[in-house]
């Protein structure tokens, strides 16, 4: 996952509240239990001694599901607030929170929101019918990067039915290009094509391999003004949480073979010296972390396992945090990647591994 979006969070003041929550809108009551689980966490945050900005900017943006539109098909809601009552994380949860937050500290509770955001995984949907294709791309922040819509054939009033036919052909062409270019510039993980079934084959019979090796075709889901969604927006959860898996599962067998020629590091003091060496390029924290403490100072990369090895980094007056946090703030500071798997699977129970860029001659072997 990249966390560089957790660098406005880190620039900020504290301290913070941190909220997962759920957000669910779909039963016929939905505005009045939103408004009740919301004022609950206002309560709650109230209690902590957030102060009156950072509880109202909390629940006015919870509240947002009530409007409608995208917000309101939100299973669930991460918010970090900054001491201002500036809003400096708002992502979606990849379902109702199975670990809800809502709490004021000096520090924010970033591990349980990464561990639960909606999936990272780059892909596309691609919903198609006689009359053209609807193309959503979605990059490795989670964010649709792209939508559009191709029509097909042109207009079959003014045109023969072979020389539409002819356009069809070229038009579906011109969307199996795009879809390549999307895969191989995204590394999206899949292409789910959905809609009538003469137009999948036709439009699946024009894509190149790379594309092809991804593809996942369902039979449900059209265009139409009203189609059904849902069956699709299922599907893509589906998706998303088999290649997090996946991908939880290939990091640990990467740290584990990686070990062998020197290129992962397990345990809390390896893993801050190659922090501190901008050597990692993957940090993998266990979801249920030690109740460890670093000393930090001002740079993300000013880490230390001590108050005597921070100062000995310069840090005139090093602060101590949990080490999660410092640990995700150096990997925002060197640009590593961050993958949050069950403590089960790390190996021998450490609660942080990392995997690395490079090795130096201080490097364990």
């Amino acid at each position: 996952m990249d966390v560089s979006f957790l660098s406005t969070v880190f620039d900020a003041a504290g301290p913070y509240a941190t909220v997962c929550v759920d957000v669910t809108h779909n039963t016929e009551n939905a505005d009045t239990e939103l408004d009740l689980r919301v004022r609950a966490v206002s309560e709650q945050l109230t209690e902590q001694g957030a102060p009156d900005p950072v509880v109202d900017a909390v629940r006015s943006r919870l509240l947002q599901a009530n409007e409608g539109g995208r917000l309101a098909t939100l299973r669930g809601r991460a918010l970090v607030v900054a001491a201002d009552g500036t809003v400096v994380l708002d992502e979606a949860l990849a379902d109702v929170p199975r670990d809800a937050v809502s709490r004021w500290s000096p520090e924010p509770e970033l591990l349980p929101v990464l561990g639960q955001l909606a999936g990272r995984v780059p892909h596309v949907v691609v919903v198609v019918d006689g009359a053209g294709a609807d193309i959503s791309v979605t990059g490795g922040t989670g964010r649709q990067a792209a939508t559009r819509q191709a029509e097909f054939g042109g207009s079959a009033h003014h045109v023969r039915v072979a020389s539409a036919e002819d356009q069809w052909e070229h038009d579906a062409g011109r969307v199996a290009d795009d879809l390549h270019a999307a895969v191989t510039r995204d590394g999206s993980r899949f292409v789910l094509l959905a809609g009538d079934v003469r137009a999948r084959q036709l439009l699946a019979d024009k894509m190149s391999k790379e594309v092809s090796d991804v593809l996942v075709s369902i039979e449900e889901g059209g265009r139409g003004a009203g189609a059904d969604h849902s069956v699709i927006d299922a599907r893509v959860a589906e998706l998303i949480a088999e290649n997090e898996a996946a991908e939880s599962a290939r990091v640990v067998e990467q740290v584990q073979a990686a070990s062998a020629h020197g290129l992962a590091v397990t345990g809390t003091a390896l893993v801050v010296e190659a922090l501190r060496k901008a050597q990692v390029e993957t940090l993998v924290l266990a979801d249920q972390p030690d109740e460890e403490q670093l000393f930090v100072g001002g740079s993300p990369l000013e880490i230390g396992l001590s108050v005597e090895e921070a100062t000995a980094l310069g840090v005139a007056d090093p602060r101590r945090v949990p080490a999660t946090l410092a640990l995700l703030h150096a990997a925002v500071g060197s640009d590593a990647a961050v993958v949050v798997v069950p403590r089960a699977a790390m190996p021998g129970d450490i609660p942080v591994a990392a995997v690395l860029r490079y090795t130096d001659a201080s490097t364990p072997s």
